[in-house]
């Protein structure tokens, strides 16, 4: 889906240059491009459609969370519990099913409880003014332990297979998943919210200067704290998604998840600052990630391997936009006058 990736126009530069980032999803989608040539030709059956089916399932869940991550890493805040909620939310739905409970009543209450878990974060942000960070890190253990305590160890695995059928099947013969459809609709509205729209342009400024922003009449607080409570709804959604697809519900599912969805925006332009950034390099970047992790997984690569791969991703994310602006700074001053 063409996105228009161009930072707001009022961005300025912030003190010490920090605000430079990749210029626009181009980049990135450059390299996905040239990855998926180059893994097409090299791995075996990596451009079979059956694989092709597996890689977008894979990247549904990150690109799903990373959605309404990005809105709040645009306004230079972030979320680190968004995987912790998928498993709890995951927890949830397993120990309601077990409980006899209909799927039709276990999914709203599970997206409730999302949005109960992203508001605890919001409020603490933006109420108490604690870091995001730090809040977040504490809501990721405190969200993972409350799934242990909601179904321990064990694992509930008899969903309807009406459901789960759905969950991996795919639309038609075209081995696209059903989970797409859903998918594309959300990547719609985000665009059109962040890009197209008042809100978006306010992200932007918050991003940049959010006392700026509050003197331009925009309710910073208020603002943050839906956008804390939308990643936690989507994060639920993700977790009924994953429960569906793997057929089980398990307080460990998406362990790990976060760093994929923090890569894939990093990766994407946006920057860890705030204040620039794009949907499409977003989505390049969540499609990259899960190519490099697939393509591997079919040469047999150790899952540690994986986890190390991921890491270097995330720390190139974040330090090629500064070695970039030193760059520029330091040619800037080299030129001659006039």
């Amino acid at each position: 889906m063409a996105v228009d990736t161009a930072p707001a126009p009022s961005a300025p530069a912030r003190a010490g240059g920090r605000r430079l980032t990749l210029p626009s999803g181009s980049v990135i989608s450059t390299f996905l491009v040239l990855f998926l040539v180059i893994a097409s030709f090299s791995v075996e059956n990596f451009a079979s459609s059956r694989n092709a089916g597996f890689l977008l399932l894979d990247v549904v869940v990150i690109a799903l969370i990373a959605l309404p991550l990005t809105l709040i890493v645009v306004t230079g805040e972030i979320d680190l519990s968004v995987a912790s909620v998928v498993g709890l939310c995951s927890a949830v739905m397993g120990r309601l099913w077990f409980a006899g409970l209909p799927l039709e009543l276990i999914i709203p209450l599970c997206l409730l409880l999302g949005a109960v878990l992203g508001a605890v974060n919001g409020l603490l942000v933006t109420k108490v003014g604690l870091p995001s960070l730090a809040v977040t890190i504490g809501s990721l253990a405190l969200y993972r332990g409350l799934a242990f305590v909601v179904l321990g160890d064990q694992a509930v695995a008899d969903f309807p297979r009406a459901w789960t059928t759905w969950a991996i099947g795919s639309i038609g013969g075209t081995g696209i998943p059903n989970a797409v459809l859903p998918l594309l609709v959300l990547i719609a509205v985000t665009a059109v919210l962040l890009h197209a729209t008042p809100i978006g342009r306010s992200l932007y400024a918050m991003g940049n200067s959010e006392d700026a922003a509050r003197f331009s009449g925009i309710d910073v607080a208020r603002t943050k704290l839906w956008l804390f409570v939308a990643a936690g709804v989507v994060s639920a959604l993700g977790g009924v998604f994953w429960t569906l697809r793997y057929g089980s519900a398990r307080a460990d599912n998406a362990a790990g998840l976060e760093l994929q969805v923090i890569a894939a925006i990093l990766l994407g332009g946006v920057s860890i600052f705030g204040g620039s950034g794009g949907l499409l390099g977003v989505l390049a970047g969540a499609l990259l990630l899960a190519s490099v992790r697939n393509a591997l997984q079919l040469v047999n690569v150790p899952s540690d391997v994986l986890n190390i791969v991921t890491g270097v991703l995330l720390i190139v994310a974040v330090v090629a936009p500064q070695v970039t602006a030193w760059a520029r700074t330091r040619a800037a001053r080299q030129r001659p006058p006039g």
